[in-house]
């Protein structure tokens, strides 16, 4: 399946400015303006898609580095006693980078960095957003010096290889991803750059850490269209909901401190949104060990359907998505 036009011009696109929960949003350099209204229908007018805050990248921010203020427990949490080591595909205005480019600068070991990524012609916008000067390879960072732009078409090898020449030798431990499971022809090009990204020299040996975590935020917007990606995309990977809780205050006191007992917490709840016009997941993935060993299909058709995985070139698919929906019917959240 090809795209007979550029994917961030679909026909008839018409979009505004996103900017229902970007108040007290914080990111790199503190600086939200990057992010509103009048930014993004500048960057709408040049970038098409790629210019708008989507909806599902306020969940994950919130997963990532909740604003001061916010007592939710996370399972898992997004950050283990490790330098965060980040890879952010389809980056657009780069807003989760920034989230991310936060969390970092709060972390109390350093070493962390984010690389925001996107398509080539993209990432002047993310460069501009993160304040980068791109004429010098030593300019070619943001000012907090954690952000790095990198262009990263999904598919593309080349692109891969190139930011594995010059990080490999930094340990990645996250890939986010937010709002890009949209467009079918996307989806073989999306899970085979998940793939590499999951591979050596990304992927460490059992014996050297954890995996690297995959952290994704979907909102459905055709559960008809989209399904197909998360069949194939279950075959490689293992992957559940986020679960949260709210900690609560002692009832004498509103300025009590926050109490770690267990009867001082809510109960665990999806976290995301699962109204009908707006169901929202975060999912938390990692590559099953198995398919190290499989082969990776050269064609994206025979990717999503299937070929390859489990050591077999027969079709298949995986159904652990329909059963998180299925789970999810009828059953509170804690929204972001």
């Amino acid at each position: 399946m090809t795209m007979i036009y550029h994917p961030n011009f679909p026909p008839s696109l018409f979009i505004t400015s996103n900017v229902d929960r970007l108040t007290n949003y914080k990111g790199d350099g503190g600086d939200a303006a990057a992010f509103g209204a009048e930014a993004q229908r500048e960057a709408i007018s040049r970038y098409g898609i790629a210019g708008r805050v989507w909806e599902a990248a306020y969940a994950l921010c919130a997963y990532i580095d909740p604003v001061d203020g916010d007592v939710r427990d996370f399972d898992p949490p997004f950050a283990e006693d490790l330098p965060l080591g980040v890879i952010e595909l389809g980056s657009g205005t780069g807003v989760l980078a920034a989230r991310v480019a936060r969390a970092i600068r709060r972390a109390t070991r350093p070493g962390g960095f984010v690389i925001a990524t996107d398509l080539p012609d993209v990432c002047p916008l993310l460069q501009h957003n993160f304040g980068i000067t791109p004429c010098t390879r030593e300019g070619n960072r943001s000012k907090s010096d954690v952000v790095f732009v990198r262009p990263l078409a999904w598919g593309n090898l080349d692109h891969v290889a190139a930011i594995a020449r010059e990080f490999g030798a930094r340990r990645l431990t996250h890939i986010v991803c937010s709002d890009l499971v949209y467009f079918p022809e996307l989806f073989g090009p999306l899970l085979r750059t998940l793939i590499h990204l999951t591979s050596l020299p990304w992927a460490p040996s059992s014996e050297s850490g954890p995996p690297v975590k995959s952290v994704i935020s979907y909102k459905i917007r055709s559960i008809s269209k989209e399904t197909p990606f998360w069949s194939a995309f279950g075959l490689w990977f293992s992957f559940h909901p986020i679960l949260a809780r709210h900690r609560v205050r002692p009832i004498e006191s509103k300025h009590a401190p926050l109490d770690d007992e267990p009867d001082a917490t809510e109960v665990w709840r999806q976290f995301g949104t699962l109204e009908d016009t707006d169901r929202t997941f975060v999912f938390v993935a990692h590559r099953r060990p198995e398919s190290f060993a499989w082969h990776v299909p050269e064609t994206d058709k025979e990717l999503m359907e299937g070929v390859g995985a489990r050591g077999t070139a027969a079709t298949k698919g995986d159904d652990t998505f329909e059963t998180i929906l299925l789970m999810s019917m009828g059953i509170d959240n804690t929204s972001e």
